[in-house]
């Protein structure tokens, strides 16, 4: 993939890649179209095919919030189309990386000498590239270090970037802008703590310490003294990508093992600290030969407030969902229904939220769960296309649901992706009871 020169900086020119990248795709819905009047049987495939290379062909070259929300979006299991789920998933960690002179001026602005000079050794072609930063592999004084330069302008166009990518937004998903306001609004303020690496650097370090009990999960050493706010330099973890470690053909026995480190991160650092890595993208996790699994990335960090989690917490156990009273302050407290609506309309998002808790947080109901369940996943998915089709939830003039359950619960589903695809039976309740 050839790297990038320069990324645009100004708003001016930013905003004009969204107006050329919207031209292009009304161009495909014309050339569609047209297609179509001559072959009625003609689907979507390619259509959707080619706006999802034009949007992210768009997006990989502006980098930042945009990038990063393509990423959020391709997880989403259900919502986007298949080709914009499988396109937009390259933002994960191949998008196209910055050249070796961009690299070395945010060095010198940031840590004032060039990368060679503060390493014995410096890698400039990137190993990896996302959507906010990229990374290099650097040795110093014998050791093999991680180091992700954030791309030059990320965090000053963070603001404008969201504004320009909501339309795109609105007609993926088929939401008002009144919802799309809760939902970029909490995903502005986590994206504008991702750039900032020296609060990561605080919390890596932090949430490191913290998880260090548990067992077969690795996370790297940190060097504040080679990190700023643009760079942050870590140890650098061998191990694989998730398609990469199950191409190799991983027995059960390890993938239950890497499942359950996985599984036991999340619950220790919700349930346990109110803090959690709210990333959970394939991208994030090393699957390692030795059988631990490696967390790279601390950027994108939720804090729970703990009337929050109190309310959200209800939900993990079965009893709620007999309990017509437990259920009810859960659903209050959480913001899904209101106390003072109308009864028909209350009744009604009762109910919703009752099947969302039923489907979504069944395997924590079971105690030990076979996440390669097929049957389970279909029934997941399913329920997500059902909800996105109920006229009521369109109809509604109240915002359902807090804006802290967003991250909470796209980590969630994130993580239960990724179980699914290791295929794991592994026991879903530690650190839930204790």
């Amino acid at each position: 993939m050839k790297e990038q020169d320069k990324i645009p900086s100004s708003k001016v020119k930013r905003a004009s890649r969204f107006v050329r990248t919207g031209l292009k795709v009304g161009g495909n819905y014309v050339k569609h179209y047209a297609k179509k009047a001559v072959n009625p049987d003609l689907d979507r495939e390619d259509l959707d095919r080619q706006n999802a290379d034009d949007i992210y062909g768009t997006l990989s070259q502006l980098k930042g919030g945009a990038l990063k929300i393509a990423q959020m979006l391709s997880m989403d299991q259900g919502i986007l189309p298949a080709a914009f789920a499988d396109k937009f998933s390259e933002a994960q960690y191949r998008a196209p990386a910055l050249s070796g002179p961009l690299v070395v001026k945010t060095f010198r602005q940031y840590l004032g000498q060039s990368p060679q000079t503060l390493f014995d050794s410096f890698e400039m072609k990137a190993s990896h590239a996302a959507s906010i930063g990229q990374v290099h592999r650097a040795t110093k004084d014998g050791k093999t270090l991680a180091v992700k330069v954030q791309y030059p302008g990320v965090g000053d166009s963070l603001i404008s970037d969201l504004k320009l990518v909501k339309p795109f937004a609105k007609t993926l998903l088929n939401l008002t802008y009144k919802d799309l306001d809760v939902y970029f609004n909490e995903v502005k303020d986590r994206l504008l703590e991702e750039t900032d690496y020296e609060l990561e650097l605080t919390r890596s370090q932090l949430l490191a310490e913290k998880c260090s009990l548990l067992a077969h999960v690795q996370f790297p050493h940190y060097y504040p003294e080679y990190s700023s706010k643009r760079v942050i330099t870590m140890d650098w973890l061998e191990g694989k990508h998730l398609d990469d470690f199950l191409a190799t053909n991983p027995s059960q026995e390890l993938r239950n093992q890497m499942g359950q480190a996985l599984l036991d991160f999340y619950n220790f650092q919700l349930h346990k600290l109110q803090l959690m890595h709210a990333d959970a993208h394939p991208g994030n996790f090393l699957f390692r030969e030795d059988g631990t699994l490696g967390v790279i990335d601390f950027g994108c960090v939720k804090e729970v407030p703990m009337d929050f989690y109190t309310a959200y917490r209800l939900f993990f156990d079965e009893v709620a969902l007999t309990d017509e009273a437990l259920f009810l302050k859960g659903a209050i407290d959480t913001g899904t229904v209101y106390a003072d609506e109308p009864e028909e309309d209350r009744q009604f998002f009762l109910k919703l939220l009752h099947d969302s808790v039923s489907i979504m947080l069944k395997p924590f109901y079971q105690g030990k769960f076979d996440f390669g369940d097929k049957d389970y996943f279909e029934a997941f998915f399913a329920h997500g296309e059902q909800i996105a089709k109920m006229p009521e939830l369109r109809k509604s003039n109240a915002l359902r649901g807090s804006q802290h359950g967003i991250y909470i619960n796209r980590a969630l589903i994130g993580l239960f992706m990724i179980l699914h695809k290791l295929e794991a039976h592994i026991e879903t309740r530690r650190f839930i009871d204790s």
